[in-house]
């Protein structure tokens, strides 16, 4: 069975993260979003495995579940040199025995714990308890594994189960390191609330035999990700070198030598594009047989944004998403599967724009230094106006 999988999140108990990040507003949208299976994050924090056990219903091997949505235990670790990792948990009884064990002292306050491991301890600990792990959002320059180390086994010494990609890179990117061949990689939202535009903008169509831990540590093994989904790495806050005051991007070879340093007075952060060609031992991108397509799409509501030049939270385009949710049904299925002509009937623009991405025919400026990059639909939907216009008038005239 393929699933729809988004496997790393936060709780309301992480820093930064919203109230409103809980069981029972994470399913509901889960579902109306198109995800058949989520990460619980913050899966160490002794008040919200509390919040898990009261708010969902024990499946069995490792899956809680609610209202037609399943969830799997995860969690984030900043390790040592703020190095962060994603953790799966086959049970809640495991995490509790691993949040005892693990060295922080804020564990029992903030969601995602800070200690002061190594890779290589921590995948140690938890291998103990037969769990999943791997680097979180792995070239990233803040928390990234790859900011810190040139290689995945410096880090780890020896292989974890997958490589977290994040939002400023994508398959194409990552394969240009030849270590990473063997790797499954994983592309999940690290959503800090529950609603469209966080939850599910990126997340993996997963080959399982049945929804259960085991079966997900099996397909993670054997490498059956089919697809993942997820931004195109342009549009990733971090994707290009830039300064994290002014946002202005910097040529990263002039940034080094101003000892990365903007002239406003900011600091400038290496972005994903330049890191991995730091790291990077080809020139083109080798895919493994197994490695699954990676396709570029981008929330609904943003892509909303985006045409009417609304905010994301505003009624206006909250609005025009549920009209189409209300319509078409799951999110995902609408940006991938359903027809054209019959988004079109319901709003012409938003079509114009999610055949953007399903034609890769869209203008983009890259974000840097802690800014998302953003997407010019005017241009496509102007010409399919012309075209449409110059249709109308040849019918007239014949």
């Amino acid at each position: 069975m393929l699933v729809n999988a988004d496997l790393h999140l936060h709780s309301c108990f992480s820093m930064a993260s919203s109230k409103d990040m809980v069981i029972k507003n994470i399913a509901p949208m889960s579902k109306l979003k198109g995800l058949n299976l989520v990460g619980t994050g913050d899966g160490l924090h002794p008040g919200w495995l509390d919040i898990i056990e009261e708010s969902t219903t024990y499946s069995g091997d490792g899956i809680y579940s609610r209202d037609d949505v399943d969830f799997v235990l995860t969690t984030e670790v900043e390790g040592k040199n703020k190095i962060h990792h994603l953790i799966i948990i086959p049970d809640i009884d495991i995490a509790r025995e691993i949040s005892k064990k693990l060295p922080s002292k804020n564990k029992n306050t903030d969601g995602r714990p800070r200690s002061p491991l190594t890779g290589v301890e921590l995948l140690e600990l938890v291998r103990e308890y037969d769990c999943m792990i791997g680097p979180a959002h792995a070239f990233t320059p803040w928390t990234g594994m790859y900011k810190s180390f040139d290689s995945i086994y410096d880090c780890y010494e020896k292989k974890p189960d997958f490589v977290e990609l994040g939002l400023s890179a994508d398959t194409d990117m990552a394969d240009r390191v030849s270590e990473l061949k063997d790797f499954p990689f994983l592309s999940n939202s690290d959503a800090h609330s529950p609603w469209p535009h966080r939850l599910g903008r990126e997340f993996n169509q997963i080959e399982l035999q049945d929804i259960s831990y085991s079966s997900l540590k099996k397909a993670i093994k054997d490498k059956t990700i089919k697809a993942n989904y997820g931004l195109i790495p342009n549009l990733g806050k971090y994707h290009m070198t830039g300064c994290t005051k002014c946002y202005k991007l910097i040529n990263p070879e002039i940034a080094k030598e101003n000892k990365m340093k903007c002239s406003c007075g900011g600091r400038i952060k290496k972005g994903v594009d330049y890191r991995i060609s730091e790291i990077a031992d080809l020139k083109e991108p080798v895919h493994p047989s197994f490695r699954g397509k990676y396709v570029h799409l981008m929330p609904l509501a943003e892509i909303i944004s985006m045409v009417y030049d609304k905010g994301v939270t505003t009624k206006t385009v909250q609005g025009k998403w549920q009209n189409l949710i209300d319509s078409f049904g799951p999110e995902i299925n609408i940006l991938l599967d359903t027809p054209l002509d019959e988004i079109n009937k319901v709003d012409s623009d938003v079509c114009i724009a999610i055949n953007s991405f399903r034609n890769d025919s869209l203008t983009i400026s890259p974000g840097g230094g802690g800014k998302y990059g953003s997407i010019d639909f005017d241009k496509n939907i102007d010409k399919k106006r012309k075209k449409e216009e110059k249709e109308n008038l040849t019918l007239d005239n014949y």
